[in-house]
């Protein structure tokens, strides 16, 4: 099978590096264009009702928490726009984005409308309870995108219950 449209989903994991790097040379190797792609997680929904109820200290928290999206938006693309030109120096027509909120349905709905025939992930290796409790975005992936995944797996940073 021949891929046209690969997209890369990194986070800053110590495996993001391998992720990266495997990517690049499969759209080497196959002529394809990169999406990379990182997900900041939403850590304040709600905010404006409880803001109403709660009063200042909550209004205060909203302000704080906005603040530190910002910051983080702003490393990240930054972060993102370092790895494209890596990738664009190497001669791979490279683009990225960056969106807030759950990274398995967010790279589901970018693969769709970015048309990506292949997705690139890392999985920690989490199993039993650690799993359940914390979820796994690459098994998110694997079973709700119509295109192929390659999911690169890393060594789990927890100790591993089955």
């Amino acid at each position: 099978m021949t891929y046209k449209r690969i997209l890369v989903a990194l986070d800053h994991s110590p495996q993001t590096e391998g992720i990266f790097t495997q990517a690049l040379d499969l759209a080497k190797q196959e002529k394809a264009a990169l999406m990379l792609f990182h997900c900041l997680p939403v850590e304040n929904q709600g905010v404006g009702f409880y803001g109403d109820m709660f009063g200042r200290e909550l209004v205060d928290f909203s302000r704080r928490m906005q603040e530190k999206m910002r910051k983080e938006t702003d490393e990240t693309q930054k972060w993102l726009a370092g790895y494209c030109q890596k990738a664009t120096d190497e001669g791979v027509a490279t683009e990225w984005t960056c969106k807030i909120g759950d990274a398995g349905s967010a790279i589901r709905d970018l693969v769709k409308s970015w048309d990506a025939d292949l997705v690139v992930i890392g999985r920690r290796g989490r199993r039993g309870l650690t799993e359940v409790l914390l979820g796994s975005v690459s098994n998110h992936v694997v079973h709700h995108v119509p295109c192929s995944v390659l999911v690169v797996q890393g060594v789990a940073n927890e100790t591993s219950e089955t």
